[in-house]
């Protein structure tokens, strides 16, 4: 399957859920205006594609695990952009949430992304235990256990002079648990033994660290028409960033070090399970800063 095909079948779930719900005006459409902001959609992209690789058929089951995820992702940067947090004016190119629909709309419009996701697994076409385990995971990479907890450390790491292990320690929970998920999310649907789950989850994991990283460079050296958003943000909050702490052309190898941990960590794999590295490579190669 194509990935304008996976891709279509997440948006489709996504607007299944949202299409014919009888509920606010105003609420569904501050949802869905950041949900149809554009993105990459990498995280849901990843669970469809590591579940080809492990040669599961897509079904739109797994095409709504993939939306929850996307969901989740979604909420937190309508969040992320308040003024309380990061408090930035465009997202993806355009007005955050809070910008087009103000702070109390766009808060409830996170908070309403952050529970719906566990509704739409539910009511996924998938073996019980299978949804408990996709719910009970998701959740731990959202909360205060995962993606929350990361935010809590960014915002208390502002103006600190942090270790490159606390550094490490505040994106493995803010970005890459969630990174790690679609990885996770799809060796639980192939039913993988637990020592290839946690194999997969390590990889995704490392993309989260690379793709932070990335992010951090990015950050110093693209401009707004190149990242969507306003640069530079993390210097003017006094932020620890990979580049920071390490120099810009250390952060490029580091990050570039990590995506090659990844690769390595998928070749392993495949000598244990049938699976088809190429795609997935295509994806962490993707992420290469300077080639």
């Amino acid at each position: 399957m194509k990935k304008q095909e996976k891709l279509a079948l997440v948006e489709s779930a996504l607007e299944d859920f949202y299409g014919d719900q009888q509920f606010a005006y105003s609420l569904r459409e501050s949802i869905l205006y950041s949900i149809h902001a554009g993105g990459k959609r990498i995280r849901p992209f990843l669970l469809l594609e590591v579940l080809e690789a492990l040669h599961v058929a897509i079904q739109p089951a797994h095409a709504q695990v993939a939306a929850a995820l996307e969901m989740i992702h979604t909420g937190s940067l309508i969040h992320d952009d308040l003024p309380a947090m990061d408090d930035d004016d465009y997202r993806r190119g355009r007005l955050t949430n809070h910008k087009k629909f103000g702070e109390a709309m766009a808060i409830l419009a996170g908070d309403a992304l952050f529970l719906d996701p566990y509704a739409l697994i539910a009511q996924a076409d998938l073996p019980s235990q299978i949804k408990v385990d996709l719910i009970a995971n998701l959740s731990l990479a959202s909360g205060s256990l995962g993606m929350v907890a990361g935010q809590v450390l960014d915002m208390e790491g502002e103006h600190q002079h942090l270790s490159l292990g606390e550094l490490q320690t505040i994106h493995a929970n803010k970005t890459g648990k969630l990174l790690a998920y679609p990885f996770q999310a799809a060796a639980i649907i192939a039913e993988l033994a637990p020592e290839l789950q946690a194999k997969l989850k390590t990889v995704g994991e490392l993309i989260g660290l690379a793709f932070q990283v990335r992010d951090d460079v990015l950050d110093v050296t693209a401009s707004f028409e190149e990242i969507g958003k306003t640069p530079q943000k993390d210097l003017q909050a006094e932020k620890s960033t990979y580049p920071a702490l390490l120099g810009l052309e250390e952060a490029i190898a580091f990050c570039n070090q990590t995506l090659d941990q990844a690769t390595a960590k998928l070749e392993e794999i495949a000598q244990q399970v049938s699976f088809e590295t190429e795609p997935i490579v295509k994806v962490v190669e993707s992420l290469r800063i300077n080639g």
